[in-house]
């Protein structure tokens, strides 16, 4: 199964980080022996609070994933008020 998200907040990429972990059946100790870091970076991360760039790159990694960067595609204004 394809999975694609449009992630435009650090919530919206915590929330695809931990849906993507859960599918895969690991656990944030089994990710975190995966990826080389803390379990408690994991929950850091899956809780939106700021991360390195190579460190969620390595979980995107490690989960399968890849970010793409394009041009935004366009929303109407309650798309971006939902955001904030």
């Amino acid at each position: 199964m394809n999975m694609e998200l449009i992630v435009r907040t650090p919530r919206q990429l915590a929330n695809s980080i931990r849906v993507r972990r859960r599918k895969l059946g690991l656990s944030q100790e089994q990710l975190a022996a995966k990826t080389g870091l803390r379990q408690g970076t994991l929950s850091d991360i899956e809780n939106a609070r700021s991360a390195r760039l190579d460190t969620l790159l390595r979980i995107l990694a490690v989960l399968d994933l890849e970010l793409l960067v394009r041009e935004r595609t366009k929303s109407s204004a309650n798309d971006i008020e939902a955001i904030f």
